[in-house]
């Protein structure tokens, strides 16, 4: 039933980068690099009696004065990427220039530069005031502060350095050109923090990657920047079970998945003991229960359309248990305010979306298409727990944009579903904070119960 039912193409019409075949995503993965020498690596790396110490980073270099009043220079245009010249010390600056080359103007345009990097590679607002953000931006290893700044002392080109930071996505580029004609004053500040969580990210998401603005209650396949496929989905309730935000790796869809239920439900809700008490109920809504020698009863629901999981979830190991599955609550996805879940995202088409996943994850060209998903079909029909291995792996982005470019390709305000711009409009409005932690110190939630049981 399920071969029969499925549609004939589940690959939507690619743009023209992709028109021939499918990407070879791995062509473009970064290559390993020869292992540089010292010299070529470090300038602060020393050879003492044999062994090698690395010291800190260089954060303090030679500025000559020509430098020095293009960076002076640069700080007016950061207003353009919503940020806050005054942050970062025209005056002191320009005082130094006065006083000449030396040890006074290397160290205050070397921090200078530097707090210009981070925020403009990593965001202005403080992790505190990122509520429920998971995400470990990878930007300040791949381009780090020091080298950065060496970069730009030697070769004299302060402002294409920096400026080279700015995320590449043409969405953020969108809401940088609309705060450059806005002059509402409320409207600039939400522009703003929608731009800094931009920054919060990776500034180059990849070639391809699966994207969830959670307030937009939309999915989305993303190709050379162009969306080739969006879904409405279901995500968490407000409060302890809201979505966070992650940023992982889809390595598998799961067809046919099984759900172990959690004790809070087995034992918390009486689940376990009505499943053994009622078999005639335990067996048409698909559970099976197995009571231990000291009494715990486990409790699991199998495979099939009633399942709460639906026919397939995206394998994305993270410990929230967070990941994109299907559900037999078709229903709920026609609500326009669908932030119903207790963590999870439900996905409309979960079927397309797994038979796309597995075609676009292990197919080198389009004649393998056929095959996959004649293989997909005959899995998703056998109602066998099966888990499908993708060969190339996708990124996946829960992302908390409420202002910003919707599926439709229109700059859109979106409910602030969870409260979440308070403290960034704050932050925009506070003194810069200087030593910013680059992780969360908030409580993981784990999700256990995003189900139905009745």
């Amino acid at each position: 039933m399920a071969q029969n039912n499925g549609p004939e193409n589940l690959v939507p019409p690619e743009p023209a980068k992709v028109k021939e075949k499918l990407p070879d995503y791995t062509a473009d993965a970064p290559k390993p690099r020869a292992q540089p020498s010292v010299d070529e690596s470090f300038d602060d790396i020393r050879m003492s009696s044999g062994e090698v110490v690395q010291q800190l980073p260089v954060l303090v270099r030679e500025w000559t004065v020509p430098e020095a009043e293009k960076l002076l220079a640069f700080i007016p245009t950061v207003k353009a990427e919503g940020l806050v010249p005054e942050d970062y010390r025209s005056a002191e600056l320009s005082a130094a220039i006065d006083g000449g080359e030396g040890t006074a103007l290397n160290e205050i345009a070397s921090e200078i530069f530097v707090w210009l990097v981070e925020d403009l590679r990593d965001g202005r607002t403080p992790m505190d005031a990122r509520r429920q953000w998971f995400v470990v931006d990878p930007d300040p290893d791949l381009l780090p502060s020091d080298r950065l700044l060496k970069a730009a002392v030697e070769t004299g080109d302060v402002a294409g350095t920096l400026t080279a930071l700015n995320p590449v996505s043409p969405d953020y580029a969108r809401l940088k050109s609309e705060l450059a004609k806005t002059t509402d004053p409320a409207k600039r500040k939400l522009i703003r923090a929608n731009m800094d969580r931009w920054r919060w990210l990776g500034r180059d998401l990849g070639k391809q990657y699966l994207l969830t603005n959670v307030p937009e209650y939309q999915l989305r396949l993303t190709v050379n920047d162009r969306i080739i496929k969006n879904y409405r989905v279901v995500v968490g309730k407000p409060g302890r079970t809201a979505t966070p935000q992650l940023a992982e790796t889809v390595e598998a869809v799961i067809f046919n998945p099984t759900w172990t239920v959690p004790q809070s439900i087995v034992k918390g809700e009486g689940l376990g003991a009505r499943v053994l008490g009622n078999p005639g109920w335990a067996r048409a809504n698909g559970y099976k229960a197995t009571k231990g020698a000291n009494g715990w009863v486990t409790v699991v629901q199998q495979p099939g359309p009633g399942n709460s999981l639906g026919l397939m979830k995206l394998d994305m190991p993270n410990e929230h248990a967070i990941f994109l599955h299907d559900t037999p609550a078709k229903a709920l996805f026609n609500q326009d305010d669908r932030a119903l879940s207790h963590g999870c995202i439900r996905v409309q088409g979960a079927r397309e979306l797994a038979m796309t996943m597995s075609m676009l994850g292990n197919a080198s060209n389009r004649e393998e298409l056929p095959a996959i998903q004649q293989e997909v079909s005959e899995i998703t029909a056998s109602r066998e727990y099966t888990r499908y291995a993708m060969e190339k792996q996708w990124p996946v982005y829960i992302t908390y944009f409420t202002y910003g470019v919707d599926v439709s390709g229109n700059l859109t305000k979106f409910a602030d579903i969870y409260g979440r711009d308070a403290p960034v409009l704050a932050a925009l409005d506070a003194p810069r904070q200087s030593d910013r932690a680059r992780q969360t110190s908030e409580e993981v939630v784990e999700i256990v119960d995003d189900l139905q049981t009745s």
